[in-house]
């Protein structure tokens, strides 16, 4: 199961009970106070594990507290600390006061640890509280409580480039081409449920990662949809790749622009991120109407071939395009089924996010 929120109340441990007591021993008169120390409480961590990609093991949970410290002892002896909780998250993983909505921590690198909640202070015993004019102290402090908090976990998948195009586009088909996730594939509309990242190989020593998420239809970012749902897991991405279906009955040009629209209405940061654009299913039209279908394209997104642009792509039939140097944007006719453009694909990516030498 993906979860990618959840709300927990969490707690760290209180702080154990100093305690009362006195030396008592076989020929040792007036032996005093001898009370150990309380032991504090367990602290509230959160660890970043690569390993992990959802917070499905949240789920259902409601209060998560550390152990208390243990009460000191006879002898001077102190309590044993309580036992510290950890929580495990994935990268990309957002700690947010349920109450005010401050962001508190962002947790992106693998191995991160921090320590969120401390755990209260043991008390002291009564061996610290002896003095000239009180020899006989029978006081103990109590243990200090721990703190506690209300948080909201929010999980933005990390990922290199994201994948933004409408229902049944053919997303789902090029991660699984080009990398080792294995989403559903099917031929009707909002098959993918959930994100999936890949991790596509450029060559044997680069890679970069992959995400795809739910089709985005007009009207997302007001709720409509899956899309709106997920949109914040492509606000990590370096690079979006917008794919436009070819064989779809709607204009190619405003395909593009509803997609548009939809980001920069979402996210104006996002919005403004570099992007590439690619004409999919290029295969099911063939050459002649795809590289019509390019054209239109490439007029609707204000670029003209024969100014400033670049052929591109390795398939001499289905025409692809890069911009001057200056500008990453290309766009490139695909096909991941027949197998179209795939390579020229990857490395095209690839050089946007510098993963090529």
């Amino acid at each position: 199961m993906f979860v990618d929120r959840v709300e927990l109340k969490l707690s760290s441990g209180k702080g154990g009970q100093g305690c009362s007591s006195f030396r008592r021993e076989k020929f040792v008169a007036k032996g005093g106070p001898d009370g150990g120390d309380g032991g504090r409480g367990g602290d509230v961590w959160f660890v970043v594990d690569k390993n992990s990609d959802t917070l499905s093991h949240f789920k259902g949970k409601t209060h998560l507290k550390a152990k208390n410290g243990r009460p000191g002892m006879p002898r001077k002896c102190a309590g044993k600390t309580g036992e510290s909780l950890y929580l495990k998250v994935p990268p990309g993983t957002q700690v947010i006061d349920a109450e005010t909505g401050e962001l508190l921590l962002d947790l992106t690198e693998d191995g991160q640890k921090v320590k969120f909640l401390k755990g209260g202070k043991g008390g002291l015993g009564n061996f610290h509280f002896k003095s000239s004019t009180n020899q006989r102290p029978t006081y103990a402090q109590p243990g200090m409580p721990g703190e506690e908090r209300t948080v909201r976990l929010e999980l933005k998948l990390i990922a290199d480039v994201g994948l933004v195009g409408f229902p049944n586009v053919g997303k789902s088909t090029l991660i699984a081409t080009v990398s080792n996730a294995h989403p559903e594939v099917a031929d009707y509309e909002f098959t993918t449920l959930t994100p999936k990242l890949g991790v596509v190989a450029v060559d044997e020593f680069q890679s970069f990662v992959m995400a795809d998420i739910p089709g985005i239809i007009e009207g997302a970012s007001d709720g409509r949809g899956l899309g709106i749902e997920f949109l914040r897991h492509i606000e990590r991405t370096k690079t979006l790749l917008f794919m436009i279906d070819a064989a779809n009955y709607r204009e190619v040009g405003d395909q593009f622009a509803a997609l548009k629209t939809e980001i920069a209405r979402y996210s104006a940061e996002l919005a403004g991120r570099p992007y590439a654009v690619a004409l999919t299913r290029v295969d099911a039209v063939g050459a002649e109407e795809a590289n019509e279908k390019m054209a239109r394209l490439l007029e609707s997104m204000g670029l003209c071939p024969n100014e400033g642009l670049k052929a591109y792509g390795a398939d001499e039939n289905y025409l692809g395009f890069k911009c001057e140097e200056n500008d990453p944007r290309f766009v490139m006719a695909i096909s991941s089924v027949s197998q179209i453009n795939i390579r020229p694909l990857i490395f095209a990516l690839a050089d946007i996010l510098g993963k090529r030498v």
